[in-house]
């Protein structure tokens, strides 16, 4: 199974929501970066704006495919003994 397969976006099944999906991946990506203060605003702007379990579902489903995809390089040890 090489990557392609692996992170193929053409077998997975499109959101009900998309623009709540949308709002999930770009929370997974603040959450990745650190970023506090957008993760803690997209949460915010998520539970005004959602309406239901779907809404809910499609969240989750940005979030998950974008945390599917592993980081690009390495986070940096800073202030660790080694």
């Amino acid at each position: 199974m090489g990557l392609r397969d692996r992170y193929s976006s053409k077998k997975e099944e499109t959101p009900a929501n998309p623009a709540m999906a949308e709002l999930g991946r770009e929370y997974a990506n603040a959450k990745r970066h650190g970023d506090r203060k957008t993760a803690r605003r997209i949460a915010r702007q998520f539970a005004e704006q959602s309406n239901g379990d779907t809404d809910a579902a499609s969240f989750e489903h940005g979030k998950t495919t974008y945390e599917a995809i592993p980081p690009g390089y390495s986070k940096p040890r800073r202030g660790r003994r080694r």
